[in-house]
């Protein structure tokens, strides 16, 4: 099988193009914007016919929550216009789309966690580009394609919450985080691990949305008192509201979605968001 990776210098594409170098029926062909530019839909389409690629994993995204804001053609671009233009290259030559998406296309006003199928109501406009990007994907529909949404994601690639969190708790005696926003971590190893040894070899005759993140539920809070703890630092965390740290982008206060469905026609576990944590700090620790 021939794997196309787009966004691959990002967390999830860094994790997935290293795990799959040890899977022998697996040819993985990594790419970024540099390599090719998914929203040059004839470079695509050159690109997945030279390659015989029989399944592409779009990574990339355009993530700068705060400044999609105002740079909102920028994110369209990459968020939506790229993900319909990869889309059509699936449908067109009967390859497999993996396509990752967000939390953000809800509001977060809910208290209990979000089915694929209720309604979506974005608060930012990181979010509605997401959306929008879903729902070309949808409207062109290659058959054999999934879209997965996700949350809160961090690695030991790239820039993100614990990676931050490690590096302001050496630096400082205390830190201000955000109480009242709930969701979950999700370690990306984790979520590359699934695409690899299941979503791949998905058989489904329209595009399907499913929700992956790791198990159980926090707050930024929780979020970044654990990652001191499991780093040994003496850093004190200590719980504001969101009023207290204003941003650019509104953010969903519950981000909770529900896996079942994923679990079950998957037949997939999901490993606890600390289980997962502990494994991804003491990796970073050890380099």
């Amino acid at each position: 099988m021939k794997l196309l990776i787009t966004g691959s210098k990002g967390q999830l594409g860094s994790e997935l193009e290293l795990l799959a170098e040890g899977l022998p029926q697996v040819t993985c062909i990594a790419t970024d914007s540099k390599s090719l530019n998914i929203t040059d839909l004839a470079a695509v389409t050159a690109f997945v016919q030279d390659h015989a690629i029989d399944v592409i994993v779009n990574c990339a995204a355009y993530t700068a929550v705060d400044q999609a804001e105002t740079d909102k053609d920028a994110a369209d671009a990459v968020n939506c216009d790229a993900v319909a233009g990869l889309a059509q290259v699936a449908a067109d030559l009967g390859c497999k789309l993996i396509h990752v998406s967000t939390d953000y296309v809800f509001d977060g006003a809910g208290c209990t966690p979000y089915l694929a199928t209720d309604p979506t109501s974005p608060v930012n406009y990181y979010g509605a580009s997401k959306l929008k990007g879903e729902q070309a994907m949808q409207r062109i529909n290659p058959a054999n394609s999934l879209i997965l949404r996700t949350s809160w994601v961090y690695s030991s690639f790239g820039n993100n919450f614990v990676k931050t969190m490690l590096r302001l708790g050496s630096e400082r005696e205390r830190l201000n985080v955000i109480y009242d926003q709930v969701g979950v971590p999700t370690y990306a190893r984790d979520l590359a691990r699934f695409i690899l040894e299941k979503a791949i070899y998905t058989e489904n005759p329209s595009v399907n949305i499913y929700q992956y993140t790791n198990e159980g539920v926090c707050s930024w809070y929780d979020f970044a008192y654990e990652i001191m703890q499991l780093a040994g630092l003496d850093c004190k965390v200590y719980p504001i509201p969101t009023s207290a740290y204003p941003t650019p982008a509104k953010r969903p206060h519950y981000s909770l979605m529900d896996k079942e469905a994923l679990k079950a026609d998957f037949d997939t576990e999901i490993p606890y968001w600390k289980s997962s944590l502990t494994e991804c700090v003491q990796l970073l620790n050890n380099h």
